[in-house]
Formats: structure tokens, C-alpha cells, sequence
């Protein structure tokens, strides 16, 4: 038997062990090659997948041009993506007057989803081209013709004349993880067929009434934008549209459009060229834990119906402002951003069940979707600045309130409440302010100062009280603290 002394005697046998290469016998770690080996390995994905991603060039023709000539094509793809006006001193590619002259827009990138040559991108990679150049990655190259792009979405479909193409093979986003390896391929800056990699960071990030946002820490540029999104079955889980950042540059959080998402508005823009969503006719807002525990919804869920629109879907239905929608057509409204969604996705015309809550008790409310209009400005009510004439006032809580005159009930559509005339103390801290119309304490509907005063003296003094007001058109609630 060996035996081993001191210090001196351990570096000696360790020196022994290492010289005769069993050093891993005794300490349980893993060789370089087998660390090496445990890494994922794109060339495999890059391989099967590259083929089938494009570069997108867009062109413009413009109309009586003077020498100032345009933009550098990088430089406006890229302060155009992300929001930031063009320099005046932006450099410019110098072109003499021709009248008529071909000006390069953008660059971007795509992928072609079938043999025969359907190619989806970003909506605002081709928006306002004149001219749409698909280059394959054999350097082939196609004028595009544009099938449709929805900018509510950010997608677009365009089609090439060519056959026997090679196509991606698309993914399922609902079994994406966050922290699996990904993978995009695009032309940032237009350099085309650049891969770059990382790993979902988030999923379901609302940036956007239509889509919930697959979150990744993969370098996109600008020139990434519609290029694919691809997990390591070589499967395209999403589009590669937006970035978050403070410099206009990639700063570690990208976002792509998920892909069943895109798959079903590109099946529209391929069937009709546009795509039509359902809409009910109301504005939302956020239910917060204060004011779910105070009502007895338990926890924060659904959807504050903050104001219902004259004549839609919503109000013929019966859903009024100050509803909770906590169901649409059987399915449940976690945050308020899955309402649009589910409604946009529901086609008009029919007809679907919507679960409120209203004064403490639930009740389904059958309504009939209409298909979205274009956004229209939201008309600014005169309501709260109708001041009711000299009379009874009540003072509790630091609110000064009176009766409502029936201007005002027309004007807001309200069967009763009281406005708020002076704020103070505890009310003025829950945000309560003049020309405000509290509709409800608690769970229950005051329609004259008289039911105010029994309602707020009813009203447990201990805990916040929860009123639900009217403040223009919008419906919303505010907690006084009592105590405070």
C-alpha cells in the first residue's frame, strides 16, 4: 500500500497520476473534448436550413428627383425599423436629376415556405417598395410579386416564378421552452446568410395588441428583420421582427413573431390578400391585485371594460363600462392583451359567449363580432366639465359630491352616480379628482348622493374601499385607504 505524507507527499502523486494519464480516475471531471461535445452544434441546422432563408432588397422609384439622391440603404432600413427620424446630415448616395430613377429603400430577409415559391417576411421590410428582389442563396435572383403584408401584425407574404424550391419546415410555438437554444439566419446589414444563436428568454411578451412575443437573446440587426427564427429540430418557431434597445443597435433582447401566429395571417393574405378580424367595440385596461381583491375577484385577471363604443357589438350585447370580461367564448382572459387577440381571431359574423363580472356577481352576455374598422380617433366627452347646478353636497372620505344633472347622465349614457366636485385627503390619494363620476362602492351601484352616503357608511373602514368611477368616457377603479 502507498501512503502518502504531507502536502510534498499529495503534489508528488498527483504528479504521478498525471504522467501516467489516470488523474480522471480519481477526480470526476469531464475531458475538454467531452465538454466541447456537450455544446449544441449549428453546421448541421445551417445546412438543412440556409437554402431555404432570402435575402429581401426593396426598391423605390422616385418621381422628379433632385441631386440630393437618398439615403444610404442600410441607414434607412435601419432608422426606419426602429423609430428614429433620419439625420439631417445623414450621408447620401449622390444621384444627378433623371427624372424617373430607381432609389434602393431596404434590405431584409425572408424564407421561403413553399416549393413553388411563397416567401414570408416582415410587413415593413417591403412597406412602400415599388419593387420587391428575392436573392436566393445560390445567388439567384427574382423579382417578387407582393401577396399581401398586414401591419398589425408585421407580416407579409411575397411570391417568386420559380418551382422545385427548397422550403423550411415549420414549428410548433406552443412547445417552445424558454432557455432552448435557438438560432436565426439573415442579412444583417446585408450581409447575407449570417447565423447568430442563443436561447428563448421569455415567451408570451406583450408588445403589440395582436401578438405574443417569443423573447430571445439572439443578435438581431437590421437586415434580420423577417428572417427565420429556427429550433434545434431545424424547425421555424417564429419571425424575427423587433428589438429592444436604447441605442437603436442589438442589445441582448430581440423579438420574434411566433409562428402560428404568422402562419394564420399568411394563410389569409395568400386565400384574400388582407386578413379581417372580429371586433366587440371596447376599450380596456388592466385589472391590478388591489383592486381584483377588493372586488372579490382573488386574484388579478380578465379585462376592465374602461369604455364600451355607441352602437357596437359590446353595447348591444349589455356589457358596460366597468365589466370585468373575464371569458371570451369559453376561453379565459388571464391579462387584458389576450382579449384583442382572441376577439381579432374570431371570425365576424359570428357569434360568441363573453363572461363578465359586475357588481360582485358573474353573467354571460351573447354577442355578435363585427369585423374590425380602421382605428377612429375616440371622441373627447364634454361631460365632466358640466358642472351641476348649485344644490345638496356631501362630504366623506376628503370627496365632495352632488347629484349628477341629466346632461350629464345623457352625455355619459349613465343611469345615475355622483360627481365628484372637490377631492382631499383619502380620496385625493386614490387618485380621485374633480369631474370624476363614481358609479359604485364596493359592489354596490349609487345612483344619488343619498346611496353614496349609505354606501360609504356601510363600507368597512379598516380596508380599502373600492369605488368604480367614470372619469369622460372611461371606466375604471381607485381604492381609498381610510386609514392613511
Amino acid at each position: 500500500m502507498i501512503k502518502f505524507n504531507g502536502n510534498r507527499g499529495r503534489a508528488l502523486a498527483l504528479g504521478g497520476l498525471l504522467a501516467l494519464g489516470v488523474v480522471t480516475a480519481f477526480f470526476p471531471m469531464q475531458s475538454a473534448q467531452a465538454q466541447v461535445k456537450g455544446l449544441p452544434d449549428f453546421t448541421e441546422l445551417v445546412d438543412q436550413v440556409g437554402p431555404s432563408v432570402v435575402n429581401i432588397r426593396t426598391v423605390e422609384r422616385s418621381r422628379g428627383a433632385s441631386g440630393g439622391g437618398a439615403p444610404d440603404e442600410q441607414m434607412l432600413e435601419f432608422f426606419r425599423r426602429f423609430g428614429i427620424p433620419l439625420p439631417p446630415n445623414a450621408p447620401r448616395q449622390q444621384r444627378p436629376d433623371r427624372g424617373e430613377e430607381e432609389i434602393p429603400r431596404g434590405v431584409g430577409s425572408g424564407f421561403i415556405v413553399s416549393v413553388d415559391g411563397f416567401v414570408m417576411t416582415n410587413a415593413h421590410v417591403i412597406e412602400g417598395a415599388d419593387e420587391v428582389i428575392v436573392t436566393l442563396t445560390d445567388k439567384r435572383e427574382f423579382k417578387a410579386r407582393i401577396v399581401g403584408s398586414d401591419r398589425r401584425t408585421d407580416v407579409a407574404v411575397v411570391k417568386i416564378e420559380a418551382t422545385g424550391l427548397p422550403s423550411v419546415k415549420l414549428g410548433d410555438a406552443s412547445r417552445v421552452r424558454v432557455g432552448e437554444w435557438v438560432m436565426a439566419i439573415g442579412s444583417p446589414f446585408g450581409l447575407e446568410n449570417t447565423v447568430t444563436a442563443g436561447i428563448v428568454s421569455a415567451k408570451q411578451r406583450d408588445t403589440g395588441d395582436y401578438l405574443p412575443f417569443i423573447q430571445t437573446d439572439v443578435a438581431i440587426n437590421p437586415g434580420n428583420s423577417g428572417g427565420p427564427l429556427i429550433n434545434m429540430r431545424g424547425e421555424v418557431i417564429g419571425i424575427n421582427s423587433q428589438i429592444y434597445s436604447r441605442s437603436g443597435g442589438f442589445q441582448g433582447i430581440s423579438f420574434a413573431i411566433p409562428i402560428d401566429e404568422a402562419v394564420r395571417v399568411a394563410d389569409q393574405l395568400r386565400t384574400s390578400g388582407r386578413v379581417t378580424r372580429g371586433r366587440i367595440g371596447v376599450q380596456i385596461g388592466e385589472v391590478n391585485k388591489e383592486v381584483a381583491e377588493a372586488i372579490g375577484l382573488g386574484r388579478p385577471q380578465g379585462a376592465l371594460v374602461r369604455g364600451v363604443e355607441a352602437g357596437a357589438p359590446a353595447q348591444k350585447a349589455g356589457i358596460e363600462a366597468g365589466d370585468i370580461i373575464l371569458k371570451f367564448d369559453g376561453k379565459a382572459i388571464e391579462k387584458s392583451s389576450d382579449l384583442p387577440r382572441l376577439v381579432g381571431n374570431t371570425k365576424p359574423g359570428s357569434r360568441a359567449t363573453v363572461t363578465v363580472l359586475r357588481r360582485g356577481s358573474q353573467r354571460d352576455l351573447s354577442v355578435t363580432v363585427a369585423e374590425l374598422e380602421p382605428e377612429r380617433a375616440t371622441r373627447r366627452t364634454q361631460g365632466q366639465e358640466q358642472r351641476p347646478p348649485a344644490g345638496a353636497q356631501v362630504q366623506t372620505m376628503g370627496l365632495t359630491v352632488s347629484e349628477l344633472t341629466e346632461a350629464l347622465k345623457s352625455e355619459l349614457k349613465l343611469r345615475g352616480g355622483v360627481r365628484v366636485d372637490a377631492s382631499d385627503g383619502a380620496g385625493a390619494r386614490a387618485g380621485l379628482r374633480e369631474g370624476d363620476v363614481i358609479v359604485a362602492v364596493g359592489n354596490v351601484e349609487v345612483n344619488n348622493v343619498r346611496e353614496f352616503e349609505q354606501a360609504m357608511a356601510r363600507a368597512d373602514k379598516s380596508k380599502p374601499i373600492v369605488v368604480q368611477l367614470r372619469r369622460g368616457e372611461l371606466a375604471q377603479y381607485a381604492l381609498i385607504r381610510p386609514n392613511r
